[in-house]
């Protein structure tokens, strides 16, 4: 069950071109992931559990239709590209899997230094497209930024969680030798280069307030 408040929009993303890296297509762009996993795995962010994907054809555009695939193994195991393409929709023969989520919870620490599990902590995409690989992660949670969603600073929640965060962006960056580039800033927050940019604060020292938009 969740114990925190999550945004509906992204408090920060980052992007990584990887067209220059590795190889368009599914097997690579699972590849791409399993790395990257490794990364959030060590850093408690993100275990692997499912994933899911839409489905398109080629010049007709996407179906509308999502796929869910439990995953009881590697991302690297080299039958999963054969058992996604086998999951695809019978009525499009032609459909391919558009971006692939990896799904799964991940632990945040409280202000006591307690571990808690968090179902959804790190999203983590890789894009197939032919037109070349990416990868995308995000996050919708205040535990990432100095400020919590009601403006209230919260140093020890911050430090304890945006190293880990910061360590796996690096870490992930290095890998690929690409950094990243970050989303566009939402109402509940931006990205810097390896985590959340520090928002306006109001004389009194706190954050902006945005409850009444979760």
């Amino acid at each position: 069950m969740s114990t925190l408040m999550r945004a509906p929009e992204p408090c920060g993303s980052w992007f990584w071109d990887l067209e220059d890296v590795a190889e368009p297509g599914l097997s690579s762009a699972l590849s791409v992931a399993d790395r990257m996993c490794q990364v959030l795995t060590r850093q408690d962010l993100l275990i692997p559990l499912k994933l899911e994907y839409l489905w398109y054809v080629l010049d007709s555009g996407g179906l509308n239709i999502t796929s869910t695939m439990s995953l009881p193994g590697s991302l690297n195991d080299q039958s999963l590209p054969d058992r996604i393409l086998g999951s695809r929709p019978v009525a499009f023969p032609d459909a391919q899997p558009d971006d692939v989520h990896i799904v799964g919870p991940g632990y945040w620490i409280d202000d006591s230094g307690s571990r808690r599990k968090e179902p959804l902590l790190i999203n983590l995409s890789v894009s197939p497209a032919p037109v070349g690989l990416s990868a995308e992660l995000a996050v919708h949670h205040d535990i990432w930024g100095f400020f919590d969603f009601s403006g209230q600073p919260h140093p020890k929640i911050f430090e304890r969680n945006s190293v880990r965060l910061e360590a796996a962006l690096r870490e992930i960056s290095e890998i690929f030798q690409v950094t990243p580039e970050v989303g566009d800033p939402t109402f509940f927050g931006c990205a810097s280069e390896f985590g959340i940019g520090m928002p306006d604060v109001t004389p009194d020292g706190l954050g902006p307030d945005v409850t009444h938009r979760l």
